[in-house]
């Protein structure tokens, strides 16, 4: 069995006493400078370094699924802020496709609801989702417990992170949530400058902050984690499906139409309404909306500048003075890319506490 090594960095320091004191170990989770509290308990529920070794391994291994071939790493790659990179709707066991883009896993702690619809409130109880979801890992947390409680592996890393070798599905759930709890994403350039710790901006990243400001971008994607978790319609045509949907395990072929928020609370003001995502790392996690129609920035903008439609909720905000969208000349939009870049964690995407482990499976 592979040994589980600690995630936690230290200094080493040499025995002489005149060499300084080792520093303190980088801590799993910590609330940055410049970010509001947090709205998951961290306090009541904290991360702990077996707790997160844990999660680690679990996140990365396939045996969440039904035939143990799709990770929860499959669908969030970490140099990607932990999306699917350049698929527009995510797959799942048996290539399955689903009807949506992967969001990114960053700053969980900070977030109300989860997924493109919110239909889940509680981080704890998230990854639910996708573990029974058909066509992604198509699996039900008893047989995921049954199969966990059938390896040599993970036993001694459930009692070293919970006391004893029990395997249950909240503590799966629990150790998942551990370690997307640390996924916090808050150095990018952009958060050196507003902190004020030595980095700079050029005058377009600058002057592309300002125009992200009046264009009223702000408005959506708001505060230090650039969304305000609501959710808005955009004026993106309906887009139809026909895919295979499985009812009673049985596939069958559907025209889908995905109507977002609308799924969840069954009120019509709320559909085709999908949630804000937040704009960090936002140059590296493509494609783009909860479909992935767009691959670039500069599509995304055209959208807001032209491609708007009045469909039926159309967020107020794109719809003002007889005008759909957002007015923005292309110098502008060129700008506003300047500074929607400086959002990017390089960090974050390259810290090796988050990346696959070697050596799988610990089974």
């Amino acid at each position: 069995m592979r040994k589980v090594y600690p995630f936690l960095i230290f200094l080493i320091s040499l025995a002489c006493s005149k060499d300084p004191a080792p520093s303190a170990p980088v801590p799993l989770f910590s609330i940055p400078k410049n970010f509001p509290q947090p709205d998951y308990p961290v306090a009541q529920k904290p991360v702990t370094e077996a707790g997160f070794a844990l999660g680690k391994q679990l996140f990365y291994d396939g045996i969440l699924s039904r035939d143990s071939t799709i990770a929860c790493g499959e669908c969030h790659r970490q140099y990607y802020a932990f999306t699917h990179h350049m698929h527009d709707l995510s797959h799942g066991i048996e290539n399955r496709t689903g009807l949506r883009n992967s969001l990114a896993l960053q700053n969980l702690a900070w977030q109300k609801h989860y997924m493109w619809d919110g239909a889940v409130e509680n981080l704890d109880l998230q990854a639910i989702v996708p573990i029974t979801h058909p066509d992604e890992m198509d699996d039900t947390m008893e047989n995921v417990v049954k199969k966990l409680q059938r390896t040599k592996g993970y036993p001694p890393l459930f009692k070293a992170a919970y006391g004893t070798e029990d395997i249950t599905a909240d503590r799966t759930l629990h150790a998942l949530t551990q370690f997307m709890l640390t996924l916090v994403s808050a150095n990018s350039r952009y958060d050196k400058y507003v902190r004020k710790e030595g980095e700079t901006l050029s005058a377009d990243e600058l002057e592309g902050m300002k125009l992200f400001e009046s264009k009223g971008c702000k408005s959506c994607h708001a505060g230090e984690l650039f969304t305000d978790g609501s959710f808005r319609n955009n004026g993106l045509p309906k887009f139809e499906r026909t895919k295979v949907v499985y009812v009673n395990g049985k596939p069958m072929l559907q025209v889908v139409i995905d109507e977002g928020r609308y799924n969840v609370t069954k009120q019509e003001s709320d559909r085709f309404k999908f949630k804000v995502p937040s704009l960090r790392n936002i140059a590296e996690s493509l494609p783009y909306t909860h479909d992935g129609r767009f691959t670039k920035l500069q599509e995304m903008l055209d959208h807001y500048a032209s491609g708007v439609q009045d469909t039926p909720n159309l967020d107020p905000l794109l719809k003002q003075n007889g005008r759909l969208g957002i007015s923005m000349t292309a110098d502008e939009k060129r700008k506003i890319i300047a500074f929607l870049n400086t959002l990017t964690d390089t960090e974050f995407l390259k810290d090796q506490r988050f990346a696959e482990p070697a050596g799988f499976p610990v089974r």
